[in-house]
């Protein structure tokens, strides 16, 4: 099966639902106007049960297939966009300052509504699938939320796949691997309180930037001489806030910072030497450090199963040809919250390529619009590989 003609007859009429989308974008769980957008297309297209307000503005819509019994199989994009200033210059770009889409949920959003809608027309597949359209991936774990909220249960999905756009890989060319697709990943924050004076006697102080710098530069120190050469971790402080004016040394400084890794047990082992560095040294200099670790954003590592991998590398190279499937990607350091539904359920997460675009998280980039055909018949092909009838 090649592009799905639907998928490349819709192109233009699904770039403008994703543009759209681009110009108007919403926060972590604060995607409501997004969400609403996308249970309309829904309950347009046809299908059978459209739920809202699933780990707070989630939207899941149900369509029932024509061939009989059998599981129900979950499709996952995520809509939310992050608090960047754009920078892309394209005609579509946000319309509010400080938040866009810098990492194509946009276009996750708009080809998974495509497959939707297709899917609803044909129903040539056994069982149920169910759409479904996350918040809170980049902040706050929507996916989590959405399974708090009974999201595996309440539809009864058997299996659960997910797809991101990869910037530098070529339109139409995809990529997964088994096992350790993507990173574990939670935040921090460092609290460095010193003695505050003049400037110009900072011997009279107990200066929390300097403090500060020099846990910035041994939190380095933790990677190149505390783990082996071939464990893959990263930690890296993203933020460094202190002081208000040019001739006061501040009282506080406060940092904070981000933790990745393959391995949850190496991931543990380093939050623990984040938080005796930072505290050792501050102790050193005079002052006090407290880390506080966030839980909450404690991300497992994104974990595809064998047998749901075969499949998806089934489908993708249906779709594009077994030359362009690569199947041993290197892990990606990012965190991906699509790991927590791996972890209720089977399922693979796949990359689809971006084409020569400016990388996910920057200020200038756009998700590539020639990628929906592929990204649309992928989760047709998947849909009807799963479901088809036994």
């Amino acid at each position: 099966m090649p592009l799905l003609n639907s998928a490349i007859e819709s192109q233009a009429e699904i770039t403008l639902w994703r543009r759209d989308l681009h110009t108007n974008p919403e926060l972590d769980l604060d995607t409501h106007q997004t969400a609403a957008f996308v249970a309309e297309k829904l309950k347009a297209f046809g299908c059978d049960e459209v739920v809202t307000g699933i780990g707070r503005t989630g939207v899941v819509g149900i369509i029932n297939g024509r061939l009989g019994d059998g599981p129900t199989l979950g499709l996952r994009a995520d809509m939310d966009a992050l608090p960047i200033f754009e920078e892309s210059g394209v005609l579509h770009a946000s319309r509010t300052a400080g938040k866009m889409h810098a990492c194509g949920h946009d276009g996750h959003t708009a080809m998974l509504l495509g497959a939707a809608r297709h899917l609803c027309a044909t129903r040539a597949f056994g069982g149920r699938v169910a759409v479904i359209f996350q918040p809170g991936e980049e902040l706050s774990g929507g996916g989590k939320l959405m399974l708090e909220d009974g999201l595996m249960e309440r539809f009864d999905i058997a299996s659960v796949y997910g797809m991101h756009n990869r910037p530098g890989m070529a339109v139409g060319q995809f990529a997964i691997r088994s096992g350790a697709m993507m990173a574990s990943g939670d935040a921090f924050s460092i609290e460095v309180t010193g003695k505050g004076g003049h400037a110009a006697a900072p011997h009279k102080t107990v200066d929390p930037i300097f403090i500060g710098a020099q846990i910035v530069t041994a939190l380095q120190g933790i990677v190149s001489r505390n783990t082996g050469p071939t464990d893959s971790i990263v930690v890296s402080i993203t933020q460094f806030h202190a002081g208000e004016s040019n001739n006061v040394i501040p009282q506080r400084a406060f940092l904070s910072g981000t933790i990745r890794s393959l391995d949850t047990k190496l991931h543990l082992r380093t939050r623990e030497l984040v938080k005796q560095t930072a505290e050792g040294i501050a102790r050193s200099l005079g002052g006090e450090a407290v880390v506080n670790p966030n839980l909450e954003m404690l991300y497992p590592v994104t974990f595809n199963h064998a047998r749901e991998t075969a499949i998806a590398t089934g489908a993708a190279r249906a779709v594009a040809g077994e030359a362009n499937v690569q199947t041993d990607i290197p892990p990606v350091m990012g965190a991906e919250d699509f790991s927590f539904m791996l972890e209720k359920r089977p399922g693979a997460y796949i990359f689809t390529g971006n084409g020569d675009t400016a990388f996910c998280h920057h200020p200038a980039y756009d998700f590539n619009d020639a990628a929906i055909p592929h990204g649309m018949s992928y989760w047709v092909k998947l849909a009807e590989t799963v479901l088809a009838p036994q």
